[in-house]
């Protein structure tokens, strides 16, 4: 086997051959939510690697939101298949949205075509139970007196509760780490507004519309409204002196 290069592909290291392995028998249905791995040693014997080289693997799976470990004895306890893999989800693509230094003007993009869905679903699904998590910021972002920080941390928690009203796991979680992953750009931002009262009460406004959208159970308004919600922001931020490059979750 070779490389790009046409040199010879490196081997797997033995903790990756374990990795494939799990991943392998999750795809085929052999492993499902809620069952239990082999203790070590069995996975050893069935494997042919080391123990340091099962524990590397199954600290990785952990990280991922795959695993979870469960101390003590009996029927409880032992390394289990995730029910709820959607925090490793977001995690990771919080963390891959940092690191790849996407222009934010692609970030951008990206969160005004999930969060349309987003809402829209919301319009339709959308219980009271959901409505009350959506409101709760909402309301959170009227008291007066609010920093900045305060602000943004009302608004990030916003836009996760109407993702997490729209009844679509996947669209849910990608939308929740692109919203987050744009955390600390957006914060950035409202230090930079020379006029930030304006532009929270303008914020304000818009939020209040796209829940009353979405309450009202207004599939396509909601969806527009929040759509052209994050692109005049991305206007807004995207002044002259700003970097097109600069990274979405820096």
């Amino acid at each position: 086997m070779t490389d790009a290069t046409g040199g010879p592909a490196p081997r797997p290291r033995a903790y990756e051959l374990v990795l494939a392995r799990i991943e392998e028998q999750i795809g085929t249905g052999e492993l499902r939510v809620g069952d239990r791995l082999p203790p070590e040693r069995d996975l050893v014997d069935q494997l042919g690697v080391s123990r340091t080289a099962i524990r590397e693997a199954l600290r990785i799976l952990e990280a991922q939101g795959v695993l979870v470990a469960r101390v003590g004895a009996g029927p409880d306890s032992g390394t289990v298949i995730a029910a709820l893999p959607s925090q490793g989800l977001s995690q990771l693509l919080r963390i891959h949205l940092a690191l790849a230094n996407f222009p934010l003007a692609d970030v951008f993009e990206a969160r005004a075509s999930l969060e349309r869905s987003s809402a829209r679903l919301a319009a339709g699904h959308a219980t009271p139970q959901d409505l009350a998590r959506i409101r709760e910021p909402l309301l959170a972002m009227d008291r007066p007196g609010l920093t900045r920080e305060q602000f943004n941390d009302a608004d990030t928690a916003f836009h996760v509760a109407l993702a997490e009203a729209a009844g679509n796991r996947l669209i849910a979680d990608l939308t929740i780490a692109v919203r987050n992953a744009v955390r600390h750009t957006v914060l950035r931002a409202f230090r930079r507004l020379p006029d930030w009262e304006a532009e929270a009460d303008r914020l304000r406004a818009e939020h209040h519309a796209i829940f009353d959208a979405v309450a009202a159970g207004d599939a396509h308004l909601a969806g527009d409204l929040v759509e052209a919600h994050i692109r005049a922001f991305h206007g807004v931020i995207a002044d002259p002196e700003s970097n097109p490059s600069d990274p979405a979750g820096g």
